[in-house]
C-alpha cells in the first residue's frame, strides 16, 4: 500500500509548483521520482477515470494545507510531541518551521521508511526538529513501540491520521481510536481525515484492482464530532468544500447532494 504515499508525493510535487501554492514540499518529486512517477507521466484512463483522479488530488491538497495549519496551531499553543500515523512520505519534519524541543514521530512498516530513508540521504535532508522512525505495523503493539522509542504520554501530543483510515475496516479504526486516547494527555490534539459518506461507491465501485480506490473500506460515521466524544475529544468536522473556499480554491461545481459533516477533523483531548 506504500506505492499509494509515492503518489500523494506526486500531487504534493505538483502543488509545490504552483505560483500560488498552498504549500511546499521540496522533497515531494524526489519521492515520486524514486518511486517511478517522474514529472510528465500522465496516467492512462479514460476521462471519468482522469476526473477521478484529479478529486482525489484536488483533496489531498486541501487535506494537507488543513493539517499543516493544525500542526502549526497545535504547536503554538505548547505541543511538542508529534505523531504521525502511517507516515509514508510525510516530510513535514523537514519542510515546517517547529519550535525547540519538538519531538516528531514517523510510524510506519520498515518498507516505505527504509525507502524514505535512502531518499533522504540522496538528498541530504536536514530535519527541523527531532525526527525518530518507528517501524511497526499499526495492526500489532504501537503504541509499545512508540513508548520505547521514547513517546511520553504524559504529556500532550499531536496525532495526525491523514489518508490512512478510509484503509482500515472499522473495528481496527475503533481499535486505532482506542489506542490513540489512551495515549494522550489533557491538551492533546488530533487531526483526521475520514472518508466522506459515498465516496467508496463514487470512486471505488470501477476502481482498477491495486489502486488506492480499490483498496478503500471505510467511510466515516454519520456523527463523526458524537462519535469523537465518546472516547474524550471535543471535535470539529470541516467539508473539503468549505476549507477550499477558506484557501483560495473554491469548488466551482455545485453539491450533487446535501452535504453532511465534512471528513477533515481536527480535535482537542479534554
Amino acid at each position: 500500500m506504500w506505492a499509494t504515499a509515492v503518489g500523494v508525493a506526486r500531487v504534493r510535487a505538483l502543488e509545490t509548483e504552483r505560483e500560488n501554492a498552498l504549500f511546499r514540499d521540496p522533497l515531494a518529486q524526489a519521492f515520486a521520482t524514486a518511486g517511478g512517477l517522474g514529472p510528465s507521466s500522465p496516467p492512462p484512463g479514460d476521462e471519468a477515470a482522469r476526473r477521478r483522479r484529479q478529486g482525489v488530488a484536488f483533496s489531498i491538497v486541501i487535506r494537507t494545507k488543513f493539517l499543516d495549519d493544525l500542526l502549526q496551531q497545535a504547536s503554538a499553543s505548547g505541543v511538542r510531541q508529534v505523531v504521525l500515523l502511517g507516515a509514508g512520505m510525510d516530510s513535514r519534519a523537514f519542510r515546517m518551521d517547529w519550535p525547540e524541543g519538538t519531538r516528531l514521530f514517523e510510524v510506519d512498516t520498515a518498507a516505505p521508511l527504509d525507502f524514505k530513508a535512502s531518499v533522504l540521504r540522496q538528498e541530504r535532508a536536514v530535519a527541523r526538529c527531532e525526527r525518530i522512525t518507528v517501524a511497526v505495523d499499526l495492526r500489532e503493539d504501537w503504541p509499545g513501540a512508540l513508548a520505547a522509542a521514547g513517546h511520553d504520554p504524559a504529556v500532550p501530543t499531536v496525532w495526525i491520521a491523514e489518508g490512512l483510515l478510509i484503509y482500515l475496516p472499522e473495528d481496527a479504526v475503533e481499535l486505532l481510536l482506542d489506542r490513540i486516547s489512551a495515549q494522550s494527555a489533557a491538551g492533546s490534539r488530533m487531526g483526521l481525515t475520514l472518508g466522506s459518506r459515498g465516496v467508496i461507491e463514487r470512486f471505488g465501485g470501477d476502481a482498477v484492482p491495486g489502486s488506492a480506490a480499490s483498496m478503500w473500506v471505510s467511510e466515516m460515521p454519520d456523527d463523526p464530532v458524537g462519535w469523537l466524544a465518546g472516547y474524550g475529544w471535543e471535535a470539529e468536522s470541516h467539508t473539503l468544500r468549505e476549507r477550499a473556499a477558506a484557501y483560495g480554491r473554491p469548488i466551482s461545481t455545485p453539491p450533487q447532494r446535501e452535504e453532511g459533516p465534512g471528513g477533515l477533523i481536527s480535535a482537542v483531548r479534554r
